[in-house]
């Protein structure tokens, strides 16, 4: 402690010892008189790019500090820390604060881990280096599963589209066929079915086998089953049923992809069945059923189709006729090529796509089809790569899913491994009629209290987030015209989490006098508005604007640790600190008071005896309205 304490004093005297200059003497009596919005000013007049006397980029970047603005007190610290490295410890931390604050968290853990190297010791450098990547760098790129490989791979040929059924038999397509007829695009045996059993256990496969009734000369697979196991649909090539187009010239027969339905009997598939939308012309294919065994989804280049492939859905009567096949449009399709569409048994939609954008070829995304108008995801590193990634399969029952890539130079099945994360869908709502409310800013917060993401509901009033599961986070919503929100989460075991925010619209909330905000508290001896202050003084505000007469008198009170005249000065600097918090958000000064009272009026009058939580309570702001 007397380290850090020996740090501050050198840092505040390197200020005053340039105070004594006549070019910053007017700003720097307005810093010294906790005026930074005008000291601001002053001192962005005295900039001058890299000729930037480095106490001035230190001044702005304290001014911006301490009424949080965040990207301004960042873009000094980094000016003043690039033109001194040696500069103290706390620079780097406060810099990395207002880095998190903006949202920039990869330069902000940057940043840290040099505070880190200059104060080893320090209790925040030991928390940051416990967990220094708990805030997700980029939310639309967050981890959600991890991979292996699933041991069942081929190391000479293809394996892909694997599908787990309810008894854990794993089907899969593949060209370790016996079958030594190759195809000619790339001189691979043609595809076969294949089954194998699962140990959820040990998570080996066994027992693999051709399912030789399915098979043909020609390629087959891949295939979905029912939830009961007695039915399943697979691709196969359309000779199967006779249907193709004949060229002459080349004296060829050329077919497309088609989808048959087969019947368990017994232990082996048979009744085979084709699909009634097959076609010559087109190929059907990479099907899956949904749990409830009443929609099929599957790839086809059918009229209707956006591009060169897209995701198609009918619905399966209980007579076993079908619907007229539904393109499922811009929302999952694209001009490009979208195919090997999976429903998982939670109503997600996985497919794989080659048009939007990704790391290349073909990547996988996911839309959850719970959640209305919900925003399509790319899953991400390390599932996706550069290569082509596809045929993803995911059971949440079972805690695994599997898919395809040929990152390794050949198609190979991987196991996909969930990573514990929370998507978190949070919509903001008029709590007076209902409506949704777009342009609301949702900020979310760890238990730590920092900035994880800072989002704005969009025309849905929607807000989605991707967040560790297992922990509790806090969210603050806020939107002009409305009361801010602040909603604690506790931790959830994982998955899907909805949450909707009402806001209220803002009315003059007077009690005595007073315009009632949530507690605006100070850390223990400080004077700078903090994150939650800010969050609390914005309501004020946007009051004060709704009422233009409106004047406000901002009296401070600290705890009674400290002298009767200490903490006299203490309280009227916070006071002056929250009034030009409310100047730099655009309320005019003839509007405006402060006074500090010390301790002479606690909220709780606790003596020589207070707890941490009634001293907290003692330190705050009240706004007492002088004019309405």
């Amino acid at each position: 402690m007397k380290k850090i304490y020996l740090s501050l004093f050198f840092a505040c005297s390197v200020f005053l010892g340039h105070a004594q200059d006549e070019k910053t003497k007017v700003a720097d009596q307005y810093f010294s008189k906790y005026e930074f919005v005008n000291a601001a000013k002053e001192y962005q007049k005295l900039v001058r790019g890299v000729k930037t006397d480095n106490y001035i980029n230190l001044q702005l970047a304290e001014s911006y500090y301490n009424i949080f603005n965040t990207v301004e007190a960042a873009k000094y610290y980094g000016k003043a820390i690039e033109a001194n490295p040696k500069l103290d410890a706390e620079i780097y931390y406060k810099y990395a604060q207002m880095l998190k604050a903006s949202g920039r968290y990869d330069t902000a853990n940057d940043v840290m881990r040099k505070f880190a190297r200059l104060a080893p010791s320090d209790q925040r450098t030991i928390a940051f280096q416990r967990d220094p990547d708990y805030i997700p760098k980029l939310r639309s790129q967050e981890e959600l599963f991890t991979f292996e490989d699933s041991g069942i791979n081929i190391p000479d040929g293809s394996d892909f589209g694997a599908f787990l059924s309810q008894n854990d038999t794993l089907y899969f397509t593949s060209t370790r066929t016996e079958n030594k007829k190759t195809y000619g695009w790339n001189n691979q045996p043609f595809l076969d079915l294949f089954q194998a059993k699962f140990d959820p256990q040990s998570q080996v496969f066994s027992e693999i086998k051709a399912i030789s009734e399915v098979n043909t000369k020609y390629h087959d697979g891949p295939a979905t089953v029912s939830a009961d196991g007695k039915t399943m649909f697979f691709a196969t090539e359309s000779f199967r049923e006779g249907n193709f187009v004949k060229n002459k010239a080349k004296l060829l027969k050329l077919g497309k992809v088609s989808l048959f339905k087969a019947t368990k009997k017994g232990k082996k598939w048979g009744d085979f069945e084709a699909f009634p939308y097959n076609g010559k012309d087109y190929s059907v294919s990479n099907p899956s059923l949904s749990k409830d065994g009443k929609t099929l989804y599957f790839a086809s280049d059918m009229p209707g189709t956006l591009g060169g492939m897209d995701i198609w859905k009918v619905t399966i009567n209980e007579d076993g006729t079908y619907t007229e096949p539904q393109n499922l449009g811009s929302r999952v399709n694209t001009e490009g090529r979208e195919s090997f569409p999976f429903i998982s048994d939670d109503n997600k939609l996985y497919f794989a796509s080659d048009s939007r954008k990704g790391f290349g070829g073909l990547d996988i995304y996911v839309l959850d089809l719970e959640i209305k108008d919900a925003e399509l995801k790319n899953l991400g590193a390390p599932i996706n790569t550069a290569k082509d990634d596809f045929a993803f399969t995911f059971y949440p029952d079972k805690n695994v899913g599997f898919f395809s890539t040929n990152r390794v130079g050949r198609d190979d099945i991987y196991k996909a491994i969930p990573v514990c994360n929370v998507e978190m869908y949070v919509t903001v709502i008029n709590e007076k009629t209902g409506e949704i409310l777009s342009g609301a800013q949702v900020k979310i917060l760890d238990d730590r209290k920092n900035i994880i993401e800072v989002k704005y509901s969009d025309a849905r009033g929607l807000v989605e987030y991707v967040v560790e599961c297992r922990q509790g986070f806090v969210l603050q919503v806020d939107k002009n015209g409305f009361e801010g929100k602040i909603v604690n989460l506790p931790p959830h075991k994982g998955g899907r989490q909805q949450v909707t925010v009402a806001l209220k619209p803002i009315e003059v909330i007077v009690v005595d006098e007073q315009v009632l905000l949530g507690d605006v508290f100070f850390e223990f001896n400080k004077t700078n508005i903090t994150q939650q202050g800010s969050f609390e003084l914005n309501k004020l505000v946007q009051v004060m604007e709704r009422n233009p007469n409106m004047r406000i008198k901002i009296e401070a009170h600290t705890d009674s640790r400290g002298s009767d005249e200490y903490n006299l000065k203490l309280s009227e600097r916070r006071a002056q600190t929250t009034l030009q918090y409310m100047l730099s958000m655009g309320i005019s000064p003839d509007r405006l008071e402060s006074q500090g009272y010390g301790e002479s009026q606690p909220r709780v009058k606790c003596g020589d005896h207070c707890t941490e939580e009634q001293h907290a309570l003692n330190r705050r702001s009240e706004f007492i309205i002088l004019q309405k």
